[in-house]
């Protein structure tokens, strides 16, 4: 059974005197320890399937299941905890009044209960930073290690799927190489599964096993990433292709 799937997602917004339908019935499947990946040109409707599965928005239609469960639109601190989401901007995701500590305390006593602990050095060596860093501001860290710290504090609550959503787009090539070894490391030392959405080909075959091609709210093609990427049978996906291996 799949730990997670998605069955006729739908997501309709209003905008002052017209609808527009961001998702149109997408369907998925995550498979336990599996990192997939969504791909897509900006609108294409990824990171709107990615707050339907994060809780942060409801589905207009359709459904979300976890082990088989339906979720409802009023999840449990469960239901959260095993579903942790990483944004684009991490530095903007942490309180710019807090420490990276606080911060991270914060969301493991709001998820686990105020008697869980956070393990400072355990936490650090996962993400590959030093442990003083936790004491900092997020303005007096750099973008990449603000990135590892978001990572630090997603895994801190055990999650059993992380939702990246354009994890790696503000940061230098460097920087992105280190950012998707971490998350391959971590996944696979974890068994944890993971749903990583970019507009860059190129990023999701260094780090997927399989990947959704969406365009236009709807799913257009699926497969490993080999397949899609070699063999891509659709001729946006192609696009898309020709894209990565022009620049």
């Amino acid at each position: 059974m799949s730990v997670l799937e998605g069955k006729g997602l739908k997501k309709r917004y209003q905008k002052q005197n017209r609808v527009i339908e961001a998702l149109r019935g997408v369907d998925f499947h995550l498979e336990d320890g599996e990192i997939l990946g969504l791909a897509g040109e900006s609108g294409s409707g990824k990171s709107t399937l990615l707050k339907l599965i994060a809780g942060l928005e409801p589905p207009s239609e359709g459904s979300i299941l976890l082990h088989g469960r339906e979720l409802s639109t009023r999840r449990t601190k469960e239901d959260y905890r095993s579903m942790q989401m990483i944004f684009q901007s991490a530095g903007g995701s942490f309180h710019p009044r807090r420490t990276i500590y606080d911060s991270i305390a914060e969301s493991l006593h709001s998820l686990r209960g105020r008697e869980a602990r956070v393990d400072v050095e355990a936490i650090s060596d996962m993400v590959g930073l030093p442990p003083e860093l936790m004491s900092r501001y997020p303005r007096q860290l750099s973008g990449g290690q603000c990135q590892r710290m978001a990572i630090a504090r997603a895994m801190a609550v055990q999650p059993e799927i992380l939702l990246c959503d354009e994890i790696t787009s503000a940061l230098d090539v460097s920087s992105q190489a280190q950012i998707l070894r971490l998350v391959a490391d971590i996944c696979r030392e974890n068994s944890t599964s993971a749903i990583f959405v970019s507009h860059d080909l190129a990023v999701i075959r260094c780090l997927c096993d399989r990947v959704m091609v969406m365009k236009d709210g709807a799913l257009v093609e699926e497969g490993s990433v080999e397949q899609v990427i070699l063999q891509p049978r659709e001729d946006y996906t192609r696009r898309l292709v020709d894209s990565v291996l022009q620049i």
